[in-house]
């Protein structure tokens, strides 16, 4: 068996290891991958810590058969749910006027991360948003341009210290080194938008099965990220409650709703129950998902208000993850609540991304294909 390189993302449903190698034009390959059932988080607590192991273990273990391939050393993705992010302006004033060194930036990352003492948090990614030189233009990369003053706005990406443990002691026991943390919403704004659409900002949604996470992005960082235990498994949920079905059944139901469609009160939808073909009244089965959506979207409103930095209104909001995507005519009762511009991922750049592979395969993305920048970006923690 040969070794490759080995991701795993830890979404709030399932765990998932992906193996790959660099393709052409900065693309990748996946050569094997690993998914496991799991029981998930919720207000950043593992539900079931105890089977937490097991999964991992599995989902790696289906991932090196289906790729021929050994795991030794994997980088793990933090879901924004046990994480927080932090930007800081952090200055530099030279006696005199000098060229800009690969030393001076590195200074710069280790003047503004000053949270050595946090109790709860830990850092494990920082990024640039941009450089600015003497106060007066703004640059990517300032090193060997003269200047007397250099200005970094840096983004500081910190999970919390007890998932980090909690990952480690799982690892050790599994003898597989952690080469490094990294941030699952910063990895999915990198590999979904193009560094053009970035510096322009981006407003990042993902709606998962049991957890959301709002995030901004600009340049190679994340400005702001903020997270709540609530997505498109609530749905399945209260269908299930309300009209007293399996949970099974519901989400066979849930992947029937049109929520665009204004139908009849003899209208239904028919979904193939536990046992024989049922159907259910379309006009409260969609009353029932519309009212969780709102709910969703009135949580998303209430993170974007915590949000510090201007988000104009042309700015779209993009959707991604299991959570919204397939719902047939969500579009516009988003669009409504938000009152924002709405996308879906799957519509981005017309690049044929599946909405809940987008975590995934933006951690495996950020290893192969920003491996000049992993030394800055990825903390030792």
């Amino acid at each position: 068996m040969r070794e490759s390189t080995a991701i795993i993302d830890i979404g709030s449903s399932s765990i998932v290891t992906l193996i790959g190698d660099n393709g052409v034009n900065d693309t990748f390959k996946i050569l094997g991958k690993g998914e496991i059932a799991y029981a998930g988080f919720q207000n950043s607590e593992f539900l079931e810590p105890e089977s937490l192991k097991y999964a991992l273990a599995q989902s790696i273990s289906n991932a090196e058969i289906t790729s021929e391939t050994k795991v030794s050393s994997v980088y793990i993705g933090v879901p924004g749910e046990f994480s927080t992010c932090v930007t800081k302006s952090v200055n530099l004033t030279f006696p005199k006027a000098k060229k800009v060194t690969k030393f001076d930036i590195e200074n710069i990352f280790k003047t503004g991360n000053s949270f050595g003492a946090d109790q709860k948090y830990a850092v494990i990614n920082n990024s640039v948003v941009y450089y600015e030189i003497d106060s007066m233009r703004r640059v990517i990369d300032p090193v060997g341009a003269k200047a007397k003053s250099i200005t970094g706005m840096i983004s500081y990406v910190l999970a919390e210290k007890e998932f980090i443990a909690f990952v480690k002691s799982i690892f050790k026991e599994l003898k597989i080194e952690i080469l490094g943390f990294i941030s699952s919403p910063l990895a999915e704004c990198l590999y979904l938008f193009e560094p053009n659409v970035r510096d322009k900002y981006v407003l990042l949604v993902d709606v998962g099965y049991i957890t959301t996470t709002v995030s901004l992005a600009r340049g190679n960082a994340l400005l702001f990220m903020s997270s709540f235990s609530m997505g498109g498994g609530y749905i399945t949920s209260d269908l299930s409650q309300c009209l007293k079905i399996s949970f099974n059944e519901a989400e066979r139901l849930k992947h029937k709703i049109v929520l665009g469609w204004n139908p009849k009160v003899t209208d239904t939808y028919e979904v193939e129950g536990d046992e024989i073909m049922q159907s259910y009244s379309a006009k409260a089965t969609n009353e029932i998902v519309s009212d969780r959506v709102e709910m969703i979207c009135e949580y998303i409103s209430k993170c974007l208000e915590r949000c510090m930095y201007d988000l104009p209104e042309f700015l779209p909001v993009y959707f991604v993850g299991g959570g919204f995507n397939f719902i047939h005519g969500i579009k516009t009762i988003i669009t409504k609540k938000l009152k924002r511009k709405v996308e879906f991922v799957n519509a981005i750049q017309n690049r044929d991304i599946r909405p809940y592979d987008a975590s995934e395969e933006g951690l495996l993305n950020m290893i192969l294909n920003y491996g000049y920048m992993l030394e800055e970006l990825i903390v030792k923690v």
